[in-house]
């Protein structure tokens, strides 16, 4: 095989490198292409650009493949846990028992935020969005360690990681708590990740929730279903401010605001809202799903079929089972829900979505379990900022740690005015 591809440009020859990563993925070196020829690359939303080799995550949408350092997303919900996981995305490989067991109580140690943050969260209004309060108070959090502000401080990292892993689901909670004006629930070093967000989420100062196991799970299984997916809008902010040397939490914080555009991380929230849709107008779903084939009705399938898998995606098969066993351990009666089932079977049948593989992605399924949970919809995009996080972090220790690692600079083509020249006030039309 040719490890060179060759350009031809304006009469001339460039000789192009050609990387192949370990998965036989194969990508043309143009790193030098502008010193060579004078010429860029135009590709409108990167759609085609590698912007960094990684070792974190590896996708084949084709055949519907997700691992994370090379294991297979099937073994890891079924084997492990997300806290395992974010070890496993962060440190580059599965942690030993005592490793496992430090960096739970790192967590823990780091999981209660600065008190005096309590008086940020009561300058918000009542209404403000939970995603602005997470993304403002991880960036306010950074204050209180004067440690992260300076240049980066690799001996620190750990500790620094822990902290943000931690705290993310504790500002997160009280982000929910301030939103319905409700008092703030402080976390309790007994209980595992998971099941303390919920805790902090649920709780009141007169009667902790009942934590049921298949609900910690399923809010589990979702973080861990969630903790990386390659080079994403999100995750390419995070590497984009990283490169700048920015702290971890401001690179953090930055990829919160990137993940909450509706084109992003808003697709479980429109699942429901789609759902709310069809409840009002009456229908059970069956009228939608005409009018979703028909291209001027409108309708949109909210939840079916994925950018990136051309293939059934691989954490939408997982969640399925995981929705199914907590729908039926809770015992709920909701209509929507009830809507939601219809919608799965029949687009599983119909050959109008079958053909064009418009099958549930994990969107669809991880909607329906918060819902049942009750988690509120405006939640539903920090639950995946938090499962997310390590990803983030991954991303951001790989920045850090590449000695060759520089600034991002994209280049653009221009296309504005050429020169004019400056026109006085007095002579302008």
């Amino acid at each position: 095989m040719s490890t060179k591809a060759t350009l031809e440009l304006d009469g001339k020859s460039y000789e192009l490198p050609v990387v192949v990563g370990s998965e036989h993925e194969k990508a043309v070196d143009i790193s030098q292409l502008r010193n060579l020829s004078g010429c860029i690359t135009l590709d409108d939303g990167y759609g085609n650009t590698g912007s960094c080799s990684s070792a974190v995550t590896f996708i084949d949408g084709e055949r519907g493949i997700l691992r994370y350092r090379g294991i297979p997303i099937e073994e890891l919900a079924e084997k492990s846990t997300f806290i395992e996981t974010a070890y496993l995305l962060i440190y580059g490989r599965l942690p030993g028992r005592a490793e496992l067991r430090r960096f739970s109580d790192m967590l823990t140690q780091n999981e209660m935020i600065h008190e005096d943050m309590k008086h940020h969260f009561e300058g918000f209004p009542p209404n403000a969005h939970p995603m602005a309060i997470l993304s403002a108070m991880i960036n306010a959090s950074s204050c209180f360690y004067p440690g992260l502000m300076g240049a980066v401080n690799r001996e620190r990292f750990d500790v620094h990681a822990a902290r943000l892993l931690s705290q993310v689901r504790t500002i997160a909670a009280f982000s929910y708590r301030k939103s319905r004006g409700l008092p703030i629930i402080y976390p309790k070093p007994t209980y595992k990740y998971t099941a303390n967000f919920l805790h902090m989420m649920f709780s009141n100062p007169f009667e902790d929730y009942e934590l049921k196991p298949e609900v910690a799970r399923a809010l589990d299984l979702i973080f861990l279903l969630h903790a990386d997916h390659e080079q994403n809008c999100s995750t390419s902010t995070v590497r984009m401010v990283a490169s700048s040397q920015a702290n971890l939490f401001a690179s953090a914080a930055a990829g919160v605001c990137a993940l909450w555009g509706p084109l992003h991380g808003g697709a479980n929230q429109a699942v429901i809202e789609m759902l709310t849709q069809i409840h009002k107008e009456g229908d059970d779903g069956s009228k939608f799903i005409a009018a979703a084939k028909d291209k001027n009705s409108g309708k949109r399938l909210m939840g079916f079929g994925h950018r990136v898998y051309k293939n059934y995606d691989p954490r939408a098969r997982i969640i399925k089972a995981a929705c199914d066993s907590t729908l039926k351990a809770l015992r709920i009666s909701d209509p929507l829900l009830d809507i939601a089932k219809k919608l799965e079977e029949a687009a599983l049948k119909d050959s109008y979505f079958v053909e064009r593989k418009l099958y549930p992605n994990v969107d669809f399924y991880s909607g329906i379990i918060m819902r049942a949970i009750g988690i509120p919809t405006e939640m539903f995009t920090v639950i995946f900022a938090i499962g997310r996080m390590p990803g983030w972090i991954a991303n951001f220790k790989e920045i850090m740690d590449d000695p060759k690692s520089r600034i991002y600079r994209p280049r653009q083509v221009y296309i504005g005015a050429t020169q004019n020249p400056y026109v006085p006030l007095e002579e302008r039309k």
